[in-house]
């Protein structure tokens, strides 16, 4: 079923303006930020927030850029600089690529992130209680797992702030992993080399890096947009993700794209919905799932820690 957004779109020229290292004039940015340290990589991130200071605290939204786990950086932040527009506190971060180390330092790198925005809440004029997390392809992947595995998993790291919660409140993924253990349905180069070998060799770890077995009620909800002509990342991945987040009775929602290839590329067919539709319908999800929440009058608030 369509859904019609009635929300103001962020026009793809910003994106595009912000792919090339462009920032709008009501945009503040702050490069390279240092988030922590992995084995004597520095690992750094992008800041961009709204110019105006919005009244209240502000949501956070981690962004994770895609590349197959093994290219990319943090200056694909058209998302995140859409996302401050609107007032967000958004981050764009860099990761260990696998050809620096595999899995599970991208995952351990995301998490470390996500705790600098907490640990930094404060200092940041954010709500430590409101940080979502967003990634395309394999930061799609990055961002499932991120949203879905806890602190039994194992996945933490150790790149700082140890002591603070990498939990989030909202996850979108665009056309991301979820399942590598299914023959087939991703690219098989980049994830061998991600996880360190083939299935036969490192079935564990095929396992561990599948968010789709880290599903559980208490996760925070889930919005996943995916082609259904997507041939990198087949739509079965999110499919699964779905059920198994369905099945444990956490909140989701799978939004399909036809015609669309990954990347939302098309074969000569009209994508629908369209791109701004659909970065509406992800602007729409994370201004929802991390709203302020209101104090009802005459009830007491909690009590501050």
């Amino acid at each position: 079923m369509r859904r019609f957004i009635s929300v103001l779109l962020v026009p793809l020229a910003v994106l595009q303006a912000a792919a090339q290292g462009r920032v709008p004039d009501d945009v503040e940015a702050k490069r390279d930020v240092e988030y922590g340290v992995a084995n004597d990589v520095s690992l750094t991130l992008d800041v961009y927030k709204p110019k105006k200071t919005p009244q209240g605290l502000m949501p956070a939204v981690v962004w994770i850029h895609g590349g197959g786990w093994r290219h990319g950086d943090k200056n694909n932040a058209g998302n995140a600089i859409a996302l401050a527009k609107r007032g967000f506190f958004a981050v764009s971060i860099n990761y260990r690529l696998s050809d620096v180390a595999v899995f599970p330092a991208a995952i351990e790198d995301c998490k470390g992130a996500i705790r600098w925005v907490r640990a930094n809440a404060k200092e940041n004029g954010v709500d430590p209680e409101r940080i979502g997390v967003w990634g395309s392809s394999a930061g799609g992947h990055l961002a499932l797992l991120a949203g879905c595995a806890d602190e039994s998993a194992g996945l933490e790291g150790k790149s700082g702030y140890a002591k603070v919660s990498s939990r989030v409140q909202a996850v979108c993924s665009w056309f991301g992993p979820a399942d590598f253990r299914i023959v087939g349905s991703v690219a098989r180069d980049p994830v061998a080399q991600f996880l360190g070998g083939t299935m036969e060799e490192k079935g564990e770890a095929y396992k561990l890096a599948s968010p789709v077995t880290h599903a559980s009620k208490d996760d925070p909800p889930v919005l996943m947009i995916h082609g259904d002509k997507d041939g990198t990342v087949k739509l079965e991945q999110s499919e699964v993700m779905l059920k198994a987040l369905k099945e444990v009775g956490a909140s989701a929602e799978l939004v399909v794209v036809k015609n669309a290839g990954h990347g939302w590329k098309s074969e000569g067919k009209a994508v629908e919905p369209g791109a701004d539709e659909i970065m509406a319908m992800s602007m729409k999800f994370f201004e929802e799932k991390l709203a302020a929440k209101e104090v009802q009058p005459g009830a007491e608030e909690p009590a501050k820690k």
